[in-house]
């Protein structure tokens, strides 16, 4: 599915990764653990399209999608849910999604599929998103995402600052999700979310990747977390 080999990536003179690779599969969830600053957030604005490649290139399904700017990514099927949410705050709800739908190609049936797994949004079409409780603001974000029908969903710290029922609709929808054939690729930084998630786990620190472990590797080896995580 997703296949990211040897890239390097920053912002302007600065560079973030070093020859990173990794790859994600499609029905996997693919966590991305890592200390603050370790690349975790640039590697996903790389695959998304948001950040220009200086080395590597990142394929999906065998076609190469590095070049292509980020509208057309979404194109591709590749959905992506920032930290921060980074909604349209003085759009509604229903423009927001509007807004997916058009990055997708997509028409009022998506539309509907996506308000089912999320029925409160339903109620809110029409009210400001920068209106929206936190948890509802994610909802929406990841709504967004879903708009384009995505092979591929980049999540970054999806459950950030949520109360635990939201986090547990977060992960509903994930399970779902990969049921469904989607690839994932998530950053996460609480280590409960991604044993209870992840298919693999890679280690990303200084820009590049360093191991990739299956959850069960890692609940095994606690060392991981200390040397990858720990401060």
């Amino acid at each position: 599915m997703l296949e990211v080999q040897d890239i390097e990536a920053g912002y302007g003179p600065v560079r973030v990764l070093h020859g990173l690779s990794l790859e994600a599969r499609a029905g996997e969830v693919l966590c991305l653990l890592g200390r603050n600053g370790a690349g975790k957030t640039t590697t996903l604005k790389a695959i998304m399209g948001l950040l220009p490649l200086t080395a590597g290139r990142i394929l999906l399904d065998g076609t190469e999608i590095s070049a292509l700017p980020a509208h057309r990514i979404a194109r591709q099927g590749v959905g992506y849910v920032p930290q921060g949410r980074r909604l349209f705050s003085e759009l509604t709800v229903a423009e927001n999604i509007e807004i997916g739908l058009m990055a997708g190609g997509k028409d009022a049936g998506t539309r509907d599929r996506v308000l089912d797994m999320f029925p409160r949004l339903r109620e809110r079409l029409a009210q400001r998103a920068g209106t929206l409780s936190g948890g509802e603001q994610q909802m929406l974000a990841t709504a967004r995402a879903l708009a384009v029908e995505p092979r591929l969903l980049l999540l970054d710290e999806p459950t950030e600052g949520l109360q635990p029922s939201m986090i547990d609709l977060i992960r509903e929808t994930v399970v779902t999700l990969r049921a469904k054939g989607v690839a994932i690729v998530l950053v996460e930084q609480r280590i409960d979310a991604v044993l209870a998630l992840a298919d693999r786990v890679t280690f990303i620190e200084n820009g590049n990747s360093r191991e990739t472990v299956t959850p069960s590797e890692l609940k095994s080896d606690r060392a991981l977390i200390h040397k990858y995580v720990g401060v």
